[in-house]
């Protein structure tokens, strides 16, 4: 409760910014805010606390902070709205943020021990990939999907949910509306999924082993992942995770590929020059983290016990930051056009785990 009511002041106190009109709030002195990055950062910052306290109630702690932070924010702009003041703030924090966190996540990806254990379990990400991405132009196609959303949901189903979509999202040039409605799509079905998974564990043909490569290779966030095949004992929480690792380890050359995809049909508009500053560096600090975990870093630099439980907290506040910037532009008037890649996104999902499933068991 004292979230929401400093959220509350926090919206009054900008009540004479600009193009906000939708409430009428009691009166509080008037602060001039002028546009920069502290108010917007701020309310993405309350929102982010307010969607974790959310996260910790039975039954949305399955959704996780980032899922309930991303529905916070999206409930508050279509409530009280967004003034233009806060708009400097909440770009930085679904852009600069949003970036920083996703190099951060190379550290939960060690490439050696992907290298060392993984390779089938590689093989078998390229092909959730592969068939993610085939199922959903194909189905598209059929039920008359917007084909960005959708191709945004795909890309989310094949590698990992929500940092996937935000990642590839500038380079589809999506606007930032589709990519919440993305994130929101896929954090709501991955949920869905996880739970059933967990429900139908005694009931499937597989091992404990063998049910942790099914969840990891086709559940949508490593959150999902690491719920579901924790029901499946010890050995599925440790093979679901290697395997829903090997298929982020696909985020950086299906980015690379979308940039080169991107500079190939603007080679004729953009200069060279442009072209190369538009190259996505930070999935290169990706793997500059990745192969900095497979070193074992705490063994030669001076980094307190625990570093990495502590580094993976901040990777998920900042997505979490990310994800409230990401709600705050989302209009609800704009979201009539998601049904139908709603729909794809559920069939695919349903026909990954259906063929995942008869693949392993045989």
């Amino acid at each position: 409760m004292f979230l929401f009511l400093l959220l509350f002041l926090f919206q009054a106190r900008l009540r004479h910014a600009p193009r906000f009109r939708r409430l009428r709030l009691p009166p509080f002195p008037r602060l001039n805010v002028r546009p920069g990055l502290f108010p917007g950062l701020a309310l993405a910052a309350i929102l982010c606390l307010a969607g974790w306290q959310l996260a910790r109630l039975p039954g949305l702690s399955l959704a996780g902070p980032m899922a309930c932070t991303l529905l916070v924010a999206i409930l508050y702009r279509q409530l009280l709205g967004c003034p233009e003041a806060l708009r400097p703030g909440i770009s930085f924090a679904g852009t600069k943020l949003l970036r920083a966190a996703i190099v951060l996540l190379g550290l939960k990806l060690p490439v050696e021990t992907v290298l060392r254990q993984g390779l089938p379990l590689l093989a078998g990400a390229v092909a959730t990939l592969a068939f993610a991405l085939a199922a959903s132009a194909l189905l598209r196609r059929w039920l008359r999907a917007d084909a960005e959303l959708t191709m945004l949901l795909a890309i989310g189903t094949g590698i990992c949910g929500a940092a996937a979509i935000a990642a590839a999202a500038p380079l589809l040039g999506a606007k930032e509306q589709k990519t919440a409605v993305g994130i929101g799509l896929i954090a709501a079905v991955g949920t869905v999924f996880a739970l059933g998974d967990a429900l139908l564990q005694p009931l499937l043909p597989l091992s404990g082993a063998e049910y942790g490569v099914w969840t990891g290779l086709t559940l949508h966030e490593i959150a999902h992942v690491a719920m579901a095949s924790a029901a499946g004992g010890p050995d599925a929480l440790e093979t679901g995770m290697l395997a829903k690792l090997s298929r982020v380890l696909l985020l950086v050359p299906t980015v690379f590929a979308l940039q080169a995809l991107r500079a190939r049909r603007a080679r004729r508009e953009l200069p060279a020059a442009s072209a190369w500053r538009s190259l996505p560096w930070y999935l290169l600090g990706f793997l500059a983290m990745s192969l900095l975990a497979s070193t074992g870093p705490g063994e030669w630099l001076p980094l307190p016990a625990g570093w990495e439980a502590e580094a993976s907290r901040l990777t998920t506040l900042l997505l979490s930051v990310a994800m409230a910037a990401l709600g705050l532009n989302v209009d609800a008037r704009e979201l009539r056009g998601a049904l139908r890649p709603l729909a794809v996104l559920l069939l695919v999902s349903l026909l990954l785990s259906v063929l995942a499933c008869l693949a392993i068991a045989l």
